[in-house]
Order: structure tokens, then C-alpha cells, then sequence
């Protein structure tokens, strides 16, 4: 079993930065693939990207493709989301989240992912 911990998430102007990491514990973390997801309110959870286990793959839903980017640190079991020229649209709870097995090396779906945190907001005010 994994813990996740998400934090950095805070009230910012359009146009803004942010970056917002997600620390884990619990089990070998760099075995495993990531993701963060995010939920506006009333809307479904959806994909936002996403890093395998080495990092050397990394994928965008076309929303943040070219705005965001998905990093990790291996060696300090943390993963983190920068988000740039932020829009009032990417407003959400953001959750990062563990392949569900090493054997899923490129998650994007929520059921590839087993364990998730338990969030954190971002409001970007117009």
C-alpha cells in the first residue's frame, strides 16, 4: 500500500504558475508509473497527465499539453506537476495518483491507477 500526500495548491491570477508536488511513501515508488488527475466541481475526474516509472515517458491530456509539465524525483519519492500561463478552466481539486501495477507503464484512465491522495485545490481567478 502507498500514501500519497498532494500539496502546493492555492488561489493564483490567469496567467500564473504554480507547481504542486505529491509525495509518496509505502512502497518502492520509482517501480511505478504516475499521474495527477483533476476534478472541477460538478464535472467528472479527468486525466491530466502522466510519467512512467523512469520518467522517460511523459503524456498531457490536450487541455495542458504545451502549459503543464509532470516530473519526478525518484530519489526523494515525489512527484511533481508545474503548471504555467494558468486559465480559470483548470480550476480543480488535483489528485495524483500509482499505477495500480509495474505492469501498467503508461497509465491514463482512472483504473489503471490503485491508490490516490486526497487532493489539492487550485483556483485560478479571472
Amino acid at each position: 500500500q502507498v500514501q500519497l500526500v498532494e500539496s502546493g495548491g492555492r488561489l493564483i491570477q490567469a496567467g500564473g504558475s504554480l507547481r504542486l508536488s505529491c509525495a509518496a511513501s509505502g512502497r518502492t515508488f520509482s517501480n511505478y508509473a504516475m499521474g495527477w488527475f483533476r476534478q472541477a466541481p460538478g464535472k467528472e475526474r479527468e486525466f491530466v497527465a502522466g510519467i512512467s516509472w523512469s520518467g522517460g515517458s511523459t503524456y498531457y491530456a490536450d487541455a495542458v499539453k504545451g502549459r503543464f509539465t509532470i516530473s519526478r524525483d525518484n530519489a526523494k519519492n515525489t512527484v511533481y506537476l508545474q503548471m504555467n500561463s494558468l486559465k480559470p478552466e483548470d480550476t480543480a481539486v488535483y489528485y495524483c495518483a500509482v499505477a495500480k501495477s509495474r505492469m501498467v507503464m503508461t497509465p491514463r484512465v482512472m483504473a489503471d491507477f490503485g491508490s490516490w491522495g486526497q487532493g489539492t485545490q487550485v483556483t485560478v481567478s479571472s
